[in-house]
């Protein structure tokens, strides 16, 4: 038996949502009631409350969690008081999975009712299963019947998250149809006033889906009626996504008890970095080739974390481009061998040409990239 403590927030490597933004939750609960604003039934939050816990609001000290437009927010807020899930799709990387948590955390305060969807997803991991203990011992029953995210959404009104719903079979995905519709889950097992459960206010699904997985396991038509749709796009304004990227590697490097940050003059050339090798274009209109790998924020921000890791422990410095190059590497190369060569030519070809102290230390970096 383990003598170790209880783990708190501090020793978790990613506390959930609700967790980590705890007092920003209930500074924007108290504001709801000093306002008197409209809380919908089973909502923790009021819709404007949850969208600015969303972006931000310096004036109350909520910081910004996600960037986006406050129109799509705003639109992914009222999906989830209707009777019809929220359905996020866009490329890798583009904070989908991290928005539905924020999401969930405000609307519900709890963010953990989630199913991961995947090829050996069945209905046991989203509806309920048994005890089979007590299956044998007491019959159905309540007490032996194991509630999954969806019942627990359903029973205690919340908010639950469907991950990559579209790598789940077919009809797999089709068990949400009644739910979504009809707000009910028959448990054909139980006898009785037990044998329906019907969805307490507040009980809504936010799926997500990556574009690149379209046509592996195509919802269909059915289920994408019950669902309104909004794309998760990349962060257009580069300023706004360099100070995302900064804020978010700071807040790791502090987390990890490091005192280093990534310099922002390097961020910013990270930033660059990722966007011109995601859309193909160098910032003067040098056309570039484009990696197969999703070079997203999230991405961005991982290599930042890497570099100013690997700088601390074994540079003993500030990190540098020749860090950010060793980051970059295990990011941007991983199973397409025509990648490398890609990356070799825009060292190259965007690289070499531009002026500055952190494009220079880059370029001279540019032996790390093996074979």
């Amino acid at each position: 038996m383990s003598d170790a403590a209880p783990a708190t927030a501090q020793d978790v490597q990613r506390p959930s949502a609700e967790t980590l933004h705890a007092a920003e939750l209930a500074a924007l609960a108290q504001r709801d009631r000093l306002e008197r604003a409209v809380v919908p039934a089973g909502w923790h939050l009021s819709p404007r409350a949850v969208v600015d816990f969303v972006l931000g609001d310096p004036r109350q000290g909520i910081t910004t969690k996600f960037v986006g437009e406050r129109a799509f927010v705003e639109r992914c807020v009222v999906a989830l008081a209707t009777n019809r899930g929220l359905m996020l799709i866009g490329e890798p990387g583009t904070a989908k999975s991290y928005l539905s948590e924020l999401l969930a955390a405000a609307v519900s305060g709890d963010s953990t009712l989630t199913v991961q969807g995947s090829a050996s997803t069945t209905d046991d991991a989203i509806k309920y299963s048994w005890n089979y203990a007590l299956l044998l011992d007491r019959g159905p029953s309540l007490e032996a019947l194991v509630p999954a995210p969806v019942h627990r959404g359903m029973s205690e009104g919340k908010v639950v998250r469907f991950e990559e719903i579209t790598r789940c079979p077919i009809e797999v995905q089709d068990s949400l149809l009644s739910i979504l519709s009809d707000r009910i889950l028959t448990v054909p097992e139980l006898a009785g006033p037990d044998r329906v459960l019907h969805a307490r206010k507040g009980f809504s699904v936010i799926a997500t889906a990556n574009t690149r997985d379209r046509g592996v396991n195509e919802m269909s038509a059915a289920l994408k009626r019950r669902f309104n749709f909004e794309t998760v796009r990349p962060i257009r304004d580069h300023a706004r996504e360099v100070a995302l990227v900064q804020q978010q590697s700071d807040a790791a490097l502090a987390a990890a008890g490091l005192s280093v940050r990534v310099p922002g003059d390097l961020t910013d050339v990270l930033v660059t970095a990722f966007h011109e090798l995601r859309t193909g274009r160098s910032s003067d209109g040098t056309p570039v080739e484009q990696l197969s790998t999703a070079m997203s924020t999230a991405e961005a921000i991982s290599v930042a974390v890497t570099a100013g890791l690997r700088s601390a422990w074994f540079s003993g410095g500030a990190p540098t481009g020749a860090d950010l190059v060793e980051a970059l590497v295990g990011t941007a190369l991983k199973d397409e061998a025509e990648d490398l060569s890609k990356l070799r030519s825009y060292f190259s070809r965007a690289v070499q040409p531009r002026k500055g102290r952190r494009w220079r230390e880059l370029y001279d970096a540019r032996h790390r990239i093996l074979d």
